[in-house]
């Protein structure tokens, strides 16, 4: 028999009633440190007080009216995104797959209103992952997401990941964006490298194509600047965000230029619940903290202590791991063991990781984690390693 929750999640033997910080504590006391931080989405860990405060006080007042009419929380959070960000303008949503949708639309409905109608391909890459709406697996094109799910929505030009030659020949006159991800998350925490972001940039510019960056899983402060393409010093025209922008209450986002937003105008696109007064309450309070320039050097003072102690862990244990990689409080442990043991390894250590493609780890801790807390993470992953180390030998 089919359960009351529809089976569609392959569920760790955990469960917990609250959180405090980067710790999650099941219903007998058990306390767990959360490395996966809701998929890198409590960017400022469970429970935090300035987040606790500002969704009490706007629940007080006010839930939900629509966006039939003004929102004042909505436009402040707005406003703040536009001064902190390439953007002019933003449109709320409620995850990161509904920022993909509108994206996509965007990105069409500007070639139309420049009457070129027939620009509509969107470049994606291999690995990628945009949401799991219909139109954000045709996005990613990869088999695992769209088998059984057909016909799927056309207009999507996938490439493999790296192959610059492939990529100039698959920009057009019908290609209306590209679209990738700084640093991609689903697929095995892999940076775009700076100069292949800048390359991007540099073909938008000559061919007039939209550069849309997925910095759903990436922004908000992850890789230590408030989105990650700040490293590159480049700017998109669209991008996407979600995740962190909440610190674990729904929300997303698509900034735009002036140019990008300018066709959407008033019916082209909508959201009965997106940019609700509670939602952008505690997003206003999250960039608050987050976009503070003081936040975010200590974010890559522990990004720098967490990547120096996972290179000796992964020096200690040469035949579990092979290498780390990422950006920021974004890395990932690249394995030679199964990834799926380390994880299951380390609910015994009550330690939270997240696995990616590619045989990866994801270590997506709360942003204000502190150093002890590291260290204690780093401990834990020693004696879940030694555990893997262990079956293993075993195994001979």
């Amino acid at each position: 028999m089919i359960p009351a929750v529809l089976p569609t999640y392959n569920r760790a033997p955990l469960s917990f009633e609250r959180g405090e910080g980067c710790w999650l504590v099941e219903a007998d006391g058990s306390r767990y440190l959360d490395l996966g931080a809701g998929i890198a989405v409590n960017a400022l860990g469970h429970a935090h007080p300035r987040l606790v405060e500002a969704l009490t006080e706007q629940a007080g007042k006010l839930w939900h009216t629509s966006n039939l009419y003004h929102i004042p929380a909505q436009e402040r959070l707005a406003a703040q995104l536009v001064a902190a960000t390439f953007a002019d303008t933003v449109f709320f949503t409620n995850s990161g797959t509904e920022a993909a949708e509108l994206a996509i639309k965007m990105a069409r409905k500007y070639w139309y209103d420049q009457d070129q109608p027939e620009r509509v391909e969107i470049v994606t890459f291999e690995g990628s992952f945009h949401g799991r709406s219909t139109g954000a697996i045709a996005a990613a094109g990869s088999e695992k997401m769209v088998t059984g799910f057909g016909p799927l929505m056309p207009g999507f030009v996938h490439l493999p990941w790296g192959d610059h030659d492939a990529l100039e020949a698959a920009v057009t006159d019908r290609t209306a964006a590209i679209l990738i991800e700084p640093v991609q998350g689903e697929g095995g925490i892999r940076p775009l490298p700076d100069q292949c972001l800048k390359g991007l940039r540099d073909l938008c510019d000559r061919t007039g194509a939209l550069l849309i960056l997925d910095e759903v899983q990436c922004g908000m402060g992850r890789t230590g600047r408030l989105f990650a393409h700040e490293w590159a010093g480049v700017e998109p025209d669209i991008m996407m965000v979600a995740k962190g922008i909440g610190g674990g209450f729904p929300l997303g986002a698509v900034l735009a230029t002036e140019a990008a937003g300018a066709p959407m105008g008033a019916g082209t696109h909508g959201s009965t619940y997106g940019g609700n007064p509670l939602a952008c309450a505690v997003g206003s309070a999250v960039m608050e903290i987050v976009a503070d320039p003081d936040f975010l050097d200590a974010v890559n003072r522990k990004a720098g202590l967490l990547r120096q102690r996972l290179e000796g862990l992964v020096a200690q244990h040469p035949d579990v791991f092979e290498a780390v990689r990422g950006s920021g409080l974004m890395l990932g442990l690249k394995c030679r063991a199964a990834n799926t043991d380390l994880v299951q390894a380390g609910y015994a250590e009550q330690v939270l990781t997240v696995p990616a493609a590619e045989n990866v780890v994801r270590l997506l801790p709360p942003l204000n984690i502190s150093e002890a807390e590291i260290g204690e993470a780093v401990a834990r992953l020693d004696r879940a390693a030694g555990t893997v180390a262990a079956g293993l030998a075993a195994a001979g």
